[in-house]
């Protein structure tokens, strides 16, 4: 026992030595655009912290109109006065959200739309991650519910707008975890068998599926959208796991920050000349390979179906 801890210490002391060649290559694409944004508006989910957090800042430092919808409003003030007085940039704008309930969602459009003329850029970027078992105020297992299900619904209450304002885009924070994904008609909810694990892979191939099909439908209307995986990043997605916050402590050199983290999500924002690849899924900002699965547009298809009659909504 005492030999195993003394190579380990002496292996992690080896790895933090050689901590800045390794962040180096581990930090990823940058965005290199240098789009400015005075004028236009943005709604970003989850953008009270991490890599929400900081798409929201650069934005706002491009000169954008930064909406932050989420569930903590205390947290979201606290995060749009710090990105307020970084950027110089008043219109950092907070507003209540909760993915998790369709009345919340249906409530942050309806005052949305009644205070904004224009959306140009809506970032799909909230998320949880290895909850257990439990159900949404609508009865949806958690990750489907909050991670693809509620981002279904608020991009389709706010679609006329970014049609409006086109060119615009729509970018879903999906994760490289997806190809363990799986969709289970039979068993979309989990309630014949579940795992914490599989459900957030699941639901991180919905965001897949559903950005390739969104993408087929807002053919011709001036609106795209993107697909990303922003990294392995340190962040509160990990809260609802022990080993993987231990995991996380232990290996923080090698891992990407949030600000490197949300590059990506900016690059598909912002970058010119991405429109014909509207579909597509982004990693270290650039196109990559993405699992067979996500790739079947009948599954694709299939799941907009069963998300519309799940919601109730009907999406032409």
């Amino acid at each position: 026992m005492v030999v195993i801890l003394v190579l380990l210490t002496s292996f992690l002391s080896f790895l933090y030595i050689i901590a800045p060649s390794i962040r180096k290559f581990f930090a990823g694409g940058v965005c290199r655009t240098n789009a400015q944004l005075p004028g236009k508006v943005v709604v970003i989910t989850g953008a009270n912290t991490g890599i929400g957090k900081e798409t929201a800042r650069e934005l706002a430092r491009r000169g954008a109109r930064v909406y932050i919808a989420c569930r903590d409003i205390l947290k979201g003030e606290s995060a749009a006065s710090e990105i307020r007085a970084d950027t110089k940039n008043s219109q950092v704008l907070v507003r209540k959200l909760d993915l998790s309930d369709t009345k919340s969602i249906r409530a942050f459009a309806e005052g949305f739309l009644a205070e904004e003329v224009q959306l140009h850029i809506l970032i799909n970027n909230a998320g949880v991650m290895l909850c257990s078992y439990s159900k949404t105020a609508d009865g949806f297992e958690t990750h489907l519910g909050v991670n693809h299900l509620g981002h279904f619904l608020l991009t389709h209450l706010l679609l006329e707008r970014l049609k409006e304002s086109a060119p615009a885009r729509v970018v879903n924070v999906s994760s490289v975890a997806h190809h363990g994904g799986k969709i289970r008609f039979h068993d979309l909810q989990g309630e014949k068998h579940y795992s914490r694990v599989f459900a957030y892979c699941h639901s991180k191939l919905a965001n897949v599926l559903f950005t390739r099909e969104l993408a087929r439908k807002l053919q011709g209307t001036g609106v795209t959208t993107y697909a990303v995986h922003p990294g392995i990043v340190h962040s509160e997605l990990m809260r609802h796991s022990f080993l993987l916050c231990l995991f996380w402590r232990l290996f923080s050199p090698f891992i990407k920050s949030a600000r490197e983290g949300a590059q990506t999500s900016l690059h598909c924002a912002l970058a010119e000349g991405l429109e014909p690849l509207s579909g597509k899924y982004f990693s270290d900002c650039k196109r990559t390979w993405v699992s067979p699965k996500a790739r079947n547009n009948k599954t694709a298809e299939r799941l907009w179906n069963v998300s519309c009659e799940l919601l109730g909504i009907q999406w032409e």
